[in-house]
């Protein structure tokens, strides 16, 4: 084992694992992943540690960004769709009088202007223009898709193409250290909204211009900041050995904790794996459910039809970790 300097990160180098060596790995694994790597970089490595055949990020996070990307192993790639839609939190820091190409600091500068302060009054209307549904004309530079080709390759290119707006929702946006250059704002929103552009029409709503310089996501719902690991910390624990690595997992379940959980006996449970709906109780709403069987073990995703019977949408396998 050695280490190494990659993408402006110090990255502790290992052994290549075989096809052999890979195992199953079921659960979620809230990442810290660090500023300066791609998404999809750190997914490989962290990979790599748990050795596992199956894995996959949900929302990917810029290389400017750091913070919470939700990687999920085996299973658990089952529940990554209801993470991309889940809400997410920011906190970013705005620097005003400069716009990017990129709309961050890892862009090349495109336009200045002589304001490059506001005073907390002109801020706090600003971003009173941009809570609840707002519709953002989203960037070139994202990974959003035109006539087959992402939008950022043509941004390279030097390339731009029209962009239909998309309405958004921001749930809270406020001021958590105030700066009159360099603000901290705090973020939350619906998925699809671009940070980048909210920073951009804020500065515009209050006659500047501006651009992310530093973006770290602290929460993808329901999941909070605390609960997050460093790639540091995985390195150490591999190191220790494999049940010290799997004590990091988060059960598959919790990424939809705030659903209504759904008590199965033991024949319904079993008729349910086999693709029947089953009664098992009354019901106040329509809609999907978590599945537990007569052991409390998670089995699924359900829904409660109109006639109140609970049908299966998405069966796990029981879950036995690292095997």
């Amino acid at each position: 084992m050695a280490t190494a300097e990659q993408d402006g990160v110090s990255v502790t180098t290992r052994k290549a694992v075989t096809r052999e060596q890979m195992r199953n790995v079921d659960g979620l694994l809230l990442l810290d992943k660090p500023r300066g790597i791609t998404s999809n970089t750190a997914l490989q490595r962290v990979r790599r540690l748990f050795r596992a055949r199956k894995a996959g990020h949900t929302g990917s996070l810029d290389p400017l960004a750091d913070g919470m990307l939700p990687l999920c192993f085996g299973q658990a790639t089952k529940v990554s769709g209801y993470l991309l839609d889940a809400d997410k939190s920011y906190r970013a820091v705005a620097s005003w009088g400069t716009k990017t190409d990129t709309g961050d600091a890892d862009g090349a500068v495109i336009a200045t202007i002589s304001n490059n302060m506001l005073d907390r009054d002109t801020l706090e209307a600003a971003l009173a223009q941009f809570r609840g549904p707002i519709e953002q004309i989203p960037p070139m530079y994202s990974a959003l898709k035109r006539d087959g080709q992402r939008l950022y390759k043509l941004a390279r290119e030097g390339k731009e193409v029209p962009r239909d707006p998309r309405t958004v929702n921001v749930f809270e946006l406020e001021v958590e250290e105030y700066d009159p250059h360099l603000p901290v704002l705090r973020v939350r929103c619906s998925k699809g909204t671009y940070i980048r552009t909210l920073i951009e029409d804020i500065a515009e709503a209050a006659g500047t211009l501006g651009h992310v310089a530093n973006l770290r996501r602290i929460a993808v719902h329901p999941f909070r900041e605390c609960q997050m690991v460093t790639l540091k910390s995985l390195e150490v624990a591999a190191e220790v050995g494999t049940p010290s690595l799997d004590a990091h997992l988060v059960p598959v379940d919790e990424a939809i904790a705030d659903w209504p959980a759904v008590q199965l006996a033991e024949q319904e449970a079993y008729y349910l794996r086999h693709g029947h709906p089953v009664v098992a109780g009354r019901y106040t709403e329509m809609g999907l459910v978590r599945l537990y069987d007569q052991n409390d073990r998670f089995i699924g995703i359900g829904e409660v039809l109109p006639d109140n019977r609970v049908a299966p949408r998405r069966l796990f396998a029981t879950i036995i970790p690292g095997k």
